[in-house]
Formats: C-alpha cells, sequence, structure tokens
C-alpha cells in the first residue's frame, strides 16, 4: 500500500475510534464537548499511527492498541490547545481553522485542554485487558507528557529569549520528540515484544521525533532552521531519518510502514 493511502486508511481507523469516544454534544457541559471536538479536528494523527505500526512490527494487533492511540492524539491535541493560547505562543489558528481560544474564549480553551488530559488518563486506565499494561502505558505517557517531556520542552521554549543549537534541540527532543518516542515505545509494550525490540522502536521515535520538528522548523523557517540554514538542517533530518530505519532494519518487512512513515516524515510539505 502506497503511504498515502496507508496514512489514510489509519487516521479513518483512529478517527473513528477517536470521536466514539470524547462526549456526546448533548451531554453538559456542551461548550467544553464542543471545544473538544474542535480541538480533535484535522490532523495526520501521526503519533497513534506510529503506535499502532510500532505495535505491528512487533508482533502486536491494531484493534487491540485503538484505545491506547487515542488516549496518545488526546494528550497531542491538548498539548495543542493550551500551546496557543495568549501566554504561550499566542496563535490565531490551528490546522487551518481558528484556534480553540479563539473560537471559544479562554477559558473554555483551557478547560477544553485540561480535559482531554484527564480523559486520555481516564481512557487508558481500561484501554486494554491487561490492567499491568496499563498501568505501564499511563507511567510511559505521563513521563513523556510531563516536565522531563513536553511540559520541560515548552517551559524552556517559552523561557529562552536567545536559543542556540544545544537549547533548540533539547526543545525538540522534548517539546515534540518525547511523546513521538514514547508512541513507538508504547506500541511495542502492548505487542509485549521482547526489550531489544521496545528498545530499538523507542530509538526509532527518538530519532524520528527529532526529525518532525526539523522539519517543522524548516517549514516555518524557525528554530533549527533559522539557525543553521534550511539546507543543513534537512540534510541534518536526512541523516536521523536514516539513522531511525536502520535501527529497525533487522524486523524486515514488518518494518516497512515505519520505514515509509519516516520517510514521509521527512518530505511532507505542510
Amino acid at each position: 500500500m502506497h503511504i498515502k493511502e496507508y496514512l489514510k486508511s489509519k487516521k479513518n481507523l483512529v478517527d473513528k475510534e477517536l470521536f466514539a469516544l470524547i462526549p456526546d454534544l448533548k451531554e453538559r457541559p456542551k461548550i467544553v464537548h464542543k471545544a473538544i471536538r474542535h480541538a480533535l479536528k484535522g490532523g495526520k494523527r501521526v503519533r497513534p499511527i506510529l503506535c499502532l505500526a510500532s505495535s505491528k512490527a512487533a508482533g502486536g494487533r491494531e484493534k487491540d492498541l485503538l484505545k491506547v492511540s487515542c488516549a496518545i492524539e488526546m494528550i497531542h491535541a491538548y498539548s495543542l490547545v493550551h500551546d496557543d493560547l495568549p501566554s504561550m505562543d499566542n496563535a490565531d489558528y490551528r490546522r487551518g481553522l481558528l484556534s480553540c481560544h479563539k473560537k471559544f474564549g479562554v477559558a473554555n480553551a483551557i478547560l477544553a485542554g485540561d480535559a482531554l488530559l484527564t480523559l486520555s488518563f481516564n481512557l487508558l486506565s481500561g484501554a486494554t485487558k491487561d490492567l499491568a499494561l496499563n498501568s505501564k502505558v499511563a507511567k510511559e505517557l505521563s513521563y513523556a507528557a510531563g516536565t522531563f517531556g513536553m511540559i520541560g520542552g515548552q517551559a524552556i521554549d517559552i523561557s529562552s529569549s536567545e536559543k542556540d543549537l544545544l537549547t533548540l534541540e533539547y526543545i525538540n527532543i522534548h517539546k515534540t520528540g518525547a511523546l513521538i518516542a514514547a508512541s513507538c515505545k508504547i506500541g511495542a509494550m502492548a505487542a509485549k515484544a521482547k526489550p531489544k525490540d521496545i528498545s530499538a522502536l523507542f530509538k526509532f521515535g527518538e530519532y524520528i521525533g527529532l526529525v518532525f520538528q526539523i522539519v517543522d522548523d524548516i517549514l516555518d523557517s524557525e528554530g533549527i532552521a533559522k539557525l543553521i540554514g534550511p539546507k543543513r538542517a534537512y540534510e541534518y533530518a536526512k541523516e536521523l531519518t536514516e539513522k531511525a530505519k536502520s535501527s529497525i532494519s533487522y524486523q524486515g518487512k514488518r518494518a516497512r510502514p515505519l520505514c515509509d512513515l519516516a520517510d514521509f516524515i521527512l518530505n511532507r510539505k505542510h
């Protein structure tokens, strides 16, 4: 299957489950539930798809990971809602739509982000039939989303006026890369993979997380691309992509979707 067809198929799979799991618009508080749905519109669903593909590469079944992958997307969506707030990046638009606070107000956007985060962990508590696995997944995600991961990267981002290469790499590894790497690792964990495979898929995710942000920087003329130039930034991203694919090449055909995803992330135009 061509990578675009693969992504469309998996996105549809995730979206069907995702919008079935969030509160109905008839339920109160309606304004927050509307804001949640708005926050989840659009997007490529890269993180949940990486989770599903990693599970399959490790010998797991996609259907066992759907709720987990949706919880990952909820955490990602919450982070975008809060990142767009006037006190953070102050963005008016997200994914071609008005940002959540522009459409529903700052207070409701904060509540929608909070609700998405808490809903994700409520979902994780019963995401699979294996209660011990649910606990391990929740621990992994909370670490990736917290001050040693996503929140930590955002904190350094907004507190650093002048950013050198080391600072930018710290931000990229934590703000963007941590959740992507965790998505891959969790896919392997859920497949009850061997430690070697879990480690390899986590390493793949770390490389791809960096690539994802570098490409964002190139597209936006910001961050590393602004500091070292888009050409050098792309070459760096290309080198990381090859390292990512090399880290899972021993898995053979099962790793093909992940390798195609890596190339897609490197060469995307938006």
